[in-house]
């Protein structure tokens, strides 16, 4: 069952990830933003939107599969992980910077994940009892 969690959250991880990072490339590629159809239709004529599609249903079939069999609280604390691992990825893909801030946020973000695993391992072992 770990090698399940491991290989669902990491998958999770992959398609949340690779989902924003195209969102990025999207809102990039159809500039500047205009509110009528010729700006849909620039989103669109870019690969860019159809792989945000990909990312996401890969990310939302995952999630559901998930969710089965994992316990609610860390699955959703772990689901957040996609914030930190956006945030390398920008600034390799982006050339975006990681400030004071955002190194804090997601320390922070790492941090609660790792407590609540170990919260819900206590549970699981105290109710193995």
């Amino acid at each position: 069952m770990k090698k399940f969690y491991i290989i669902g959250f990491v998958l999770l991880l992959f398609f949340d990830t690779f989902g924003q990072t195209f969102f990025k490339l999207t809102a990039i590629s159809a500039l500047p933003f205009e509110a009528n159809i010729s700006w849909l239709l620039r989103i669109f004529s870019h690969g860019w939107a159809y792989l945000v599609m990909i990312g996401y249903a890969g990310a939302f079939i995952t999630w559901m599969v998930l969710l089965k069999k994992a316990p609610v609280g860390p699955a959703f604390a772990a689901s957040h992980l996609q914030l930190v691992t956006v945030m390398l990825v920008s600034v390799v893909a982006f050339n975006e910077q990681i400030t004071l801030t955002r190194l804090l946020g997601a320390l922070s973000i790492i941090v609660g994940i790792v407590f609540l695993a170990l919260a819900e391992q206590r549970l699981h072992r105290k109710s193995a009892k």
